[in-house]
């Protein structure tokens, strides 16, 4: 009688409690297969056309992105930096999975038997949810990923569109700019010290349609900084001689009155900001933007992206408690990528500026775009925790596209103004606008950097351009300035002359 009551209107008979659970299971891998099962065809052909079709395209996407050409990963790393993308990747993701463990519940609906004891309900019950589990537990997982994201997007680029620049042009992102100027900060507090102290500077300038990048490095202790005329700062401390502190103290003088002496109190950091346009006042360059990372959490930023590649000449010792780099090639952690660029043991600042030029260089090499989209949500925790910048998120695809063109087409070298070419207690501040604008120049008319350190043309001792005539030899600018005879720094990246150097043949 019930095998009657089954199969009333031409519908086939339900299986039974173990086959019903096994049509369910199946349903996960190939939806639809349960109700074609149960002879519900239009209903089953429906949901397993759209899943193969979707799933085929997913394949189909898949391999061409395996084959994808630079620019192509870079522009979909582009994309998942944009938050409109964001939200509907999330949403796709939402509305799949929920028709997805409908489909799940309803196979189950339809083949179960209707007459079961208490105990077997129960069980079943448990299997459909384990079932649902294997859909929602990844669905899930993504959403997070996605909104971790999204919400690390809306906090580091989160700012107003600023009013001081052109509205974000798709077609002409830098607003037809023959460089773009970005001021990278390294910011290191701590409980044994008062305030924040920016000891890396980094003034990194980029052509837009080369590739072509100068990193102009600022040491910490550069004395007499100048103010922009007019600005709260300059009638604070007016020239030449009215500040008497370092340069990396500019910061903190800020933060303890921002309302006094910000260039822009109401920006989110007027501190960051106000370095940023005093930097670019002294250098001579129009410094759009800037972007500021904690020291220590950089070490979350290496590691994100697991790990940096360097190769170490010469072992570098640091911390307290006797670590030492070793030489070799090696893949740096993030707490040793962090003491590659901030021990002084054995070294001196302008040692580890050199070693900072080099993780830039390193850094900009081996991160790939399919390393944005495989370290997604690592990348989007460390950076929330650690990177502020007054970058605009509209701008945000453009840099990743700009920085790609710098790794991959472009020269990046190096200007350091640190002795012997500055005097970092007396700093000649036209002469190193001149130095700045020059070693920018080459980088615009094309010409070729210098791949050893320039030999001076006024020795540093009198008597030595004699000396060095009657052996034959020539002595190195570095050898004038330490009275060494080595010829060139043992630290790599430390660049020594006026001219800038090529990072690739600093950088081991």
């Amino acid at each position: 009688m019930a095998a009657e009551d089954e199969q009333q209107d031409g519908a086939p008979a339900r299986p039974s409690t173990a086959g019903a659970l096994l049509w369910t299971a199946a349903a996960v891998p190939l939806p639809g297969i349960a109700h074609l099962r149960m002879r519900r065809r239009w209903a089953g052909g429906a949901i397993l056309g759209l899943y193969l079709v979707g799933l085929a395209a997913l394949v189909v996407w898949a391999v061409r992105l395996g084959g994808s050409d630079a620019g192509t990963l870079t522009s979909m790393a582009g994309m998942a930096l944009r938050s409109s993308w964001l939200m509907t990747a999330m949403g796709v993701v939402f509305v799949v999975a929920v028709l997805w463990l409908t489909v799940i519940v309803h196979s189950w609906v339809i083949t179960r038997p209707r007459q079961a004891t208490t105990g077997a309900r129960l069980l079943s019950g448990a299997v459909v949810v384990l079932l649902c589990l294997t859909v929602a537990a990844p669905s899930a997982l993504a959403l997070h990923g996605g909104y971790t994201a999204y919400g690390a997007l809306n906090s580091i680029f989160g700012g107003p569109e600023r009013d001081d620049l052109p509205p974000h042009d798709a077609a002409d992102p830098w607003d037809g700019a023959d460089r773009v100027n970005v001021l990278m900060i390294g910011s290191d507090s701590a409980d044994n010290r008062y305030g924040v102290r920016t000891d890396t500077m980094i003034v990194v300038s980029m052509d837009p349609h080369t590739g072509a990048a100068v990193l102009v490095g600022l040491p910490r202790n550069l004395e007499n900084v100048r103010f922009p005329e007019g600005s709260a700062l300059a009638e604070r401390y007016p020239e030449p001689y009215g500040f008497d502190l370092l340069l990396n103290d500019v910061y903190q003088t800020v933060a303890e009155e921002p309302d006094e002496l910000a260039v822009n109190p109401h920006v989110p950091d007027p501190s960051a900001d106000t370095l940023k346009s005093v930097i670019g006042h002294n250098l001579g360059l129009d410094i759009s933007y800037y972007a500021m990372v904690d020291m220590m959490g950089f070490r979350d930023l290496i590691d994100a992206i697991g790990g940096i590649r360097v190769t170490i000449e010469e072992p570098i010792p640091y911390g307290v408690h006797g670590g030492v780099l070793e030489p070799g090639v090696r893949v740096l952690d993030g707490h040793e990528a962090l003491w590659y660029g901030r021990s002084r043991v054995n070294s001196d600042d302008y040692g580890r500026m050199g070693r900072q030029g080099c993780l830039i260089k390193y850094v900009a090499e081996q991160v790939a775009p399919t390393t944005v989209l495989t370290s997604y949500r690592e990348l989007a925790g460390a950076t929330q925790r650690t990177l502020t910048t007054d970058i605009p998120q509209s701008k945000v695809p453009a840099f990743v596209e700009l920085a790609d063109l710098v790794t991959d087409t472009g020269e990046m070298s190096t200007l350091q103004l640190s002795p012997p070419q500055v005097n970092t207690a007396s700093p000649d501040w036209d002469a190193i606008r001149a130095l700045v604008a020059e070693a920018i120049a080459v980088e615009v008319d094309g010409d070729e950097l210098p791949t050893t350190d320039p030999s001076p043309s006024d020795p540093a001792v009198p008597g030595e351009e004699e000396a060095a005539e009657e052996t034959g030899e020539e002595r190195t600018e570095w050898q004038e300035y330490t009275g060494l005879d080595e010829e060139a720094p043992a630290d790599p990246g430390r660049q020594v002359g006026e001219d800038a150097s090529d990072l690739s043949a600093l950088c081991p």
